[in-house]
């Protein structure tokens, strides 16, 4: 038999809940950055792990701390707020990371959600990590993993883009980048602008299968399904309020992207979606084929065969 006592069942659950940033150096305090998820609309849907955090930090770093003192009142929470957003993270992002290396822990939170995911955040992570400052990630909801759960979209594989630019030629380049994607494709949007994003997503990627999720969690809670033609019918009907987040899905087999000028060459058309896409040759050609149906092999010996007819 070995010498060591068996650790006690409060003992394993007590080492199994500690945190990285829990740990005491010998060589002086240590602090720890907390990115603490928060509910999108429900309070409900708040871990146990982040209440105690947010119970046991010295400070809680708010996006908007008349937010979260509304979530901090609802779980009988008194801990000092200081604001971080995007309009004083510059100067906010140094000052706690003084207090962090003088041993505070420091709970960062965004109005909901994880803090980073389109939320402020990333200059005080990576300040932390060039200071060798402990960031832990304490999880929690999350709308656009909710709204793809329950969407109806093929799920394996995602790519979340955030908010698209607010300038209508902007928005329109980035969504000509995204015509080359066959993955599920997830947005944020304003609900004053998403009129004009499903439009222009629809014009530009085709008429492809869509889900808009609205309110996720809430009282209002509303999910539109169909594709873009039927999301954007529907907006004229009833106007989309609250947070909103799109899904667009990948073209259906079979089903062209978008309207293809038959006049345009091939070669003129690489040029013109590396000029308005800002993409390099390589993924131009690719888009380009798709649109028209060939293989980038068969696209390539064309642009060839065509500069070859120029040249003569």
């Amino acid at each position: 038999m070995s010498g060591k006592r068996p650790l006690r069942e409060a003992e394993l659950a007590r080492e199994d809940s500690q945190d990285v940033g829990e740990v005491v150096s010998s060589t002086g305090p240590t602090g720890c950055l907390y990115l603490v998820g928060t509910p999108i609309g429900n309070l409900e849907d708040i871990t146990l792990r982040a209440l105690r955090i947010l119970r046991e930090a010295d400070q809680i770093a708010a996006e908007d701390t008349r937010h979260t003192q509304k979530l901090l009142q609802h779980y009988e929470i008194s801990r000092p707020l200081v604001s971080y957003h995007e309009h004083n993270e510059m100067t906010r992002a140094p000052e706690l990371l003084i207090a962090l290396e003088q041993g505070a822990k420091i709970a960062l939170v965004s109005d909901a959600g994880m803090p980073l995911v389109s939320d402020p955040g990333y200059r005080l992570v990576t300040l932390c990590l060039r200071h060798q400052i402990a960031v832990v990630p304490v999880p929690g909801p999350s709308a656009l993993l909710a709204a793809l759960s329950a969407s109806g979209l093929p799920n394996e594989e995602f790519l979340f883009v955030g908010f698209l630019p607010q300038r209508s030629g902007e928005r329109r380049r980035a969504l000509e980048r995204l015509r080359i994607e066959d993955r599920t494709i997830i947005f944020y949007e304003a609900p004053h602008r998403i009129a004009e994003c499903v439009a222009d997503a629809r014009e530009i990627l085709g008429d492809r299968p869509a889900c808009l999720a609205r309110e996720v969690t809430k009282l209002h809670e509303e999910f539109r399904r169909g594709k873009l033609s039927v999301i954007a019918s529907s907006l004229e009907e009833r106007p989309a309020r609250g947070e909103i987040t799109l899904l667009i899905g990948p073209a259906e087999p079979g089903e062209a992207g978008a309207h293809v000028d038959s006049a345009q060459s091939l070669s003129d058309r690489v040029e013109e979606l590396m000029r308005q896409a800002k993409l390099d040759r390589k993924d131009a050609l690719k888009l380009a084929a798709k649109e028209r149906g060939l293989t980038r092999r068969a696209a390539y010996d064309e642009m060839v065969e065509q500069k070859s007819g120029e040249s003569e």
